[in-house]
């Protein structure tokens, strides 16, 4: 998930300077077609979900981590 989310900020921030450097990702050719507002929008679409997803992701493994520490309290408390 976390690499996902990398993804999505990487390109999303470089859509946005290749913008304005007149290229753009060829991923991304369409996402003007609509107008250039339309495209801002999803270029920062993709940076706060991308965001979003580094953040859950995160969260995901400390929570994970904190059960897998409780399993191992358990198991240790089993054994005294």
């Amino acid at each position: 998930m976390q690499g996902f989310g990398g993804f999505l900020i990487l390109m999303g921030a470089g859509s946005f300077v290749l913008n304005l450097l007149g290229m753009e990702f060829l991923l991304l050719s369409w996402i003007d077609m609509w107008g250039s507002t339309v495209g801002i929008t999803i270029r920062i679409g993709m940076i706060v979900v991308g965001a979003a997803l580094i953040f859950l992701g995160m969260h995901a493994e400390e929570k994970h981590a904190a059960s897998q520490d409780d399993d191992l309290s358990r198991d240790a408390m089993r054994h005294l």
